[in-house]
């Protein structure tokens, strides 16, 4: 299973999703249960595989990837993510690590904290053509 996190900073996880241009991209397809995470590999987006301008002409540097991890995406980025196979999880946590290993756990994430961009993404939703 593969596992993105939108970041800033390489450390922290970040909101919006959909404007995210570095992502930590952990694979965990050989991890084991009480093993540690593996390093993730990070990714950086140029602005035109950015989601939120992404054509899906061609292919993504994120495409096979089950889950993203952020602090907050719109609806129009949900249902994008949706069909291109990836469930995305909404969360107030920061550490990247943290949510990693409640996620593995099957524990419940921290709920995500109010933010701004959010709303206007949602407003901008409305009239896009996702």
């Amino acid at each position: 299973m593969k596992i993105a996190v939108a970041t800033r900073d390489w450390a922290t996880v970040s909101g919006h999703a959909g404007k995210a241009a570095c992502w930590l991209l952990y694979d965990l397809s050989g991890h084991r249960d009480g093993a540690p995470l593996p390093r993730p590999a990070r990714v950086e987006l140029t602005g035109d595989q950015v989601f939120h301008y992404f054509n899906d002409a061609g292919p993504h540097p994120l495409d096979g990837v089950e889950i993203i991890v952020a602090g907050s995406a719109g609806d129009g980025f949900l249902r994008h993510m949706k069909t291109r196979g990836a469930d995305v999880l909404l969360t107030g946590e920061t550490d990247p690590e943290k949510a990693l290993s409640r996620i593995l756990a099957g524990d419940a994430l921290p709920d995500p904290r109010f933010d701004i961009t959010t709303t206007l993404c949602k407003l901008r939703d409305l009239f896009s053509r996702r």
